[in-house]
C-alpha cells in the first residue's frame, strides 16, 4: 500500500480530521490512508509528529488527579558544543538537529525547558522507539504482580494459538534483548520493497492486518534463537501481544493504571493503533504520545530506581536489570558506542542509559550527575546525529554538574 501524497494534501488531512470518530470508516478513507502513508515526510513531519491522533486510531492511557508536581529552577546549561571540528550554540544546534521540545531535569527539579516548532507545554509528541522502554517497564511490573510467571517463559505459554509461528518457542528475555533469531531485517527505507516497508504499509497505513499477525502467521527463523542481538521492532510488537495475554488487559489500561497514574502523570497519553479501534493494537514498537514533562517525569522515574509521586510504581531490582546491558550485548551498535538491555540502550563505560527513538526523540537518564534530558525531534531523515545528540547530553550533564 504505496500511495503518494503532496504536502498540500496532507496539511489537509491533517487539518480537517477528527480523532474524537472511531468508526472504521473513517480511518479506512483515501484520505487517511494516504496522510498516514506520508506522515514522516520532511519539511511537514515536524507538524505531523505532534498530531499523530489526526491520521492514525488511538487510545487513550489516563493520567492522574494527583500530579508529580516538579519545581523549576532555571539554570544555564551551557552555549558552546563542540563536534568535530564544530562549535554550535544552544540555538544553533537545536535548529541543526530539527529539536521540537528540550527538557532538562536535575535532582528532581527542571532547569531548562524549550519548546520550538509550534510544540507547547500541552502538545503531545510521538516516541517512536522510545516506546519500547516504556512497554519493558509494564514488562517488568507483570513479572513482579506473578501475571508473567518468569522470563523464560515462551511466547507459546501466552499465545497458545501460535503453535505453527516462528516465536513460539522463543522466551520473553530473548524478546526483551532482541535475540529472537526471527528473521527480520530493520531498515528504514520507507516506499522501498523492504520487510519493516512492507508490515509499515500494510499495519499501520493500510490497516489491513496487525503487526502481530504478520509474526504468527508470517515470521521465519533466520538463526538460533539468543545467538545474536538483531534489533526488530517484529520483536517488540510480539513482546506487548504477551504482555496482553498475561494481564489480560488492553496495553493503554495497563499503563494507565500501573504506571501512568500512580506516577502522577499530568497529562493523558495515547498510543496509536495499528488498526481501527475495533480491531487495532497498541503500537508497542514507537506509537506512544505524551507531553514532554510526562516523558521528563518517566525518565526521572527510572533515575529514583522506580519510584514516583511518592509510590513504588516500577520494581526497583527491574530498573537495574533492564537498563544494564544484556551479555554479549554490551556494544551492539558501534557507530553510536551503544550497547542493550532490556528494550533499553545502554552507554558504555558510563552509568548513563536511554530511551532512544526514529527521527531522534531521547529520554536520557545519567545516575552519575542525577540528570533527565528529553529530546524531541523531527529531522528530515530518520537516522543521523546519533553520536552528536550524545555527546550534546554528556556536555549539558558536565555542564550543569559544575553548578
Amino acid at each position: 500500500m504505496k500511495k503518494a501524497l503532496s504536502a498540500a494534501i496532507a496539511l489537509a488531512a491533517l487539518a480537517s480530521a477528527a480523532p474524537a470518530i472511531a468508526d472504521d470508516a473513517h480511518w479506512l478513507s483515501d484520505t487517511m490512508i494516504n496522510a498516514r502513508a506520508q506522515f514522516m515526510a520532511p519539511g511537514l513531519n515536524y507538524l505531523t509528529f505532534q498530531h499523530i491522533d489526526t491520521m492514525f486510531a488511538s487510545r487513550t492511557v489516563k493520567a492522574s488527579d494527583k500530579v508529580w508536581t516538579l519545581p523549576v529552577e532555571p539554570r544555564d546549561i551551557g552555549d558552546s558544543f563542540s563536534f568535530g571540528d564544530k562549535t554550535l550554540t544552544l540555538d544553533q544546534f537545536l535548529e541543526a538537529t530539527s529539536t521540537n521540545a528540550l527538557l532538562v531535569i536535575q535532582h528532581g527539579a527542571i532547569v531548562h525547558e524549550t519548546y520550538r516548532n509550534g510544540m507547547s507545554e500541552a502538545g503531545k509528541h510521538i516516541s517512536f522507539s522510545m516506546a519500547k522502554s516504556l512497554l519493558a517497564t509494564m514488562v517488568g511490573i507483570a513479572l513482579d504482580e506473578g501475571k508473567i510467571a518468569n522470563l523464560d517463559d515462551k511466547v507459546i505459554a501466552y499465545l497458545p494459538d501460535w503453535t505453527a509461528s516462528a516465536y513460539a518457542d522463543i522466551t520473553i528475555r530473548e524478546l526483551l534483548q532482541m535475540r529472537s533469531g526471527v528473521n527480520w531485517l530493520e531498515v528504514y527505507e520507507f516506499g522501498s520493497d523492504t520487510q519493516l516497508t512492507e508490515v509499515h504499509d500494510n499495519s499501520l497505513v493500510g490497516y489491513t492486518y496487525r503487526w502481530c499477525d504478520y509474526a504468527r502467521d508470517r515470521s521465519e527463523t533466520a538463526q538460533t534463537a539468543g545467538s545474536a542481538f538483531n534489533y526488530s521492532t517484529l520483536d517488540t510488537s510480539v513482546l506487548g501481544c504477551v504482555l496482553e495475554a498475561a494481564v489480560g488487559m488492553k496495553g493503554a489500561d495497563y499503563m494507565s493504571e500501573k504506571i501512568w497514574q500512580p506516577a502522577g502523570m499530568q497529562a493523558d497519553a495515547y498510543y496509536m493503533l495499528d488498526g481501527p479501534d475495533s480491531v487495532g493494537r497498541e503500537f508497542y514498537g514507537a506509537g506512544y504520545n505524551a507531553t514532554l514533562r510526562d516523558f521528563g517525569r518517566f525518565g526521572l522515574m527510572m533515575l529514583n530506581g522506580g519510584k514516583a509521586n511518592g509510590n513504588q510504581v516500577v520494581p526497583e531490582n527491574w530498573v537495574a536489570e533492564s537498563t544494564a546491558a544484556a551479555v554479549g550485548s554490551e556494544v551492539v551498535d558501534p557507530a553510536d558506542n551503544l550497547g542493550y538491555g532490556y528494550q533499553w540502550w545502554t552507554i558504555p563505560g558510563s552509568k548513563a542509559y536511554t530511551a532512544q527513538g526514529l527521527f531522534n526523540q531521547y529520554i536520557y537518564v545519567d545516575p552519575a550527575t542525577d540528570t533527565v534530558i528529553v529530546k524531541l525531534s523531527s529531522p528530515a531523515s530518520p537516522l543521523g546525529w546519533g553520536v552528536d545528540n550524545l555527546a550534546f547530553f554528556k556536555t549539558v550533564t558536565e555542564t550543569i554538574g559544575q553548578k
